[in-house]
């Protein structure tokens, strides 16, 4: 994260009379610090690249490590370590440096020309600003509704419609290793507990009548089929009394 410190290690316990440590950052391989325990020289070499490293790097001369203090998105990129002696090693760390995240923003969009019935809906719009590399995601409780990818640095938005809302649902942006999570506020839209009658009262009504025929229906195949065995259990009795 953009104000850390890190440090990129050689694995050398202790450097040797002969050593020399050569660390270079980027494509174009810039020298940013060096050690030479035969010259017992030690170079921090932070005005390169527009001085993005000044005042930021610290080297131990006892192990070569390389430390980068407060470091920020300017200081991503690949890192090369040679270690020198009787023979040449190198290796390569590929540092990935993320902005602090900030906290999305729950906005009400109010549609225009809206009915009553519509200006009774929610529709939200969750947003963040000078992010890059992250996911932004509404969520209902635990369960993932809508998720975008964000790779450039831009205004970043995600809709949400809703016909009335609860207190469960959060706007999520997140990268690989933090997340910022803005709480829906109910007093945004009206609450399901509040809109029965303007979000849910026609198809709640629609509901009602499909359950009440439903139920007459089959009371009325109850009484069909209660009326038909007794007629046929008189029928019954009327035959017998005939044959006696």
């Amino acid at each position: 994260m953009e104000g850390d410190s890190v440090t990129l290690h050689t694995n050398i316990t202790e450097l040797r009379s002969k050593d020399v440590i050569v660390w270079r950052f980027g494509s174009q391989g810039s020298l940013i610090a060096r050690i030479n325990r035969e010259a017992n020289t030690v170079l921090i070499n932070a005005d390169v690249l527009d001085g993005r490293f000044r005042d930021r790097l610290q080297m131990n001369d006892q192990t070569g490590d390389l430390t980068i203090t407060n470091i920020t998105t300017n200081h991503t990129g690949d890192y090369q370590l040679t270690i020198s002696s009787n023979q040449k090693t190198s290796y390569k760390f590929n540092v990935t440096v993320y902005a602090r995240l900030p906290i999305p923003v729950i906005s009400r969009i109010s549609p225009q020309n809206s009915s009553s019935s519509e200006s009774s809906n929610c529709s939200l719009l969750c947003s963040v600003l000078n992010v890059r590399d992250v996911s932004l995601s509404w969520y209902k409780g635990n369960s993932l509704l809508s998720i975008i990818s964000v790779s450039d640095l831009n205004i970043s938005s995600i809709f949400l419609h809703l016909e009335c809302l609860d207190d469960s649902y959060n706007c999520v942006v997140n990268n690989s290793i933090s997340n910022q999570t803005q709480h829906l506020n109910t007093d945004l839209c009206q609450t399901c507990l509040d809109c029965f009658c303007c979000c849910y009262g026609p198809v709640a009504v629609i509901r009602l009548v499909l359950s009440v025929l439903v139920g007459v229906a089959a009371i009325a195949v109850v009484v069909y089929d209660i009326r038909t065995r007794g007629d046929e259990q008189k029928k019954r009795s009327q035959t017998s009394d005939n044959h006696q």
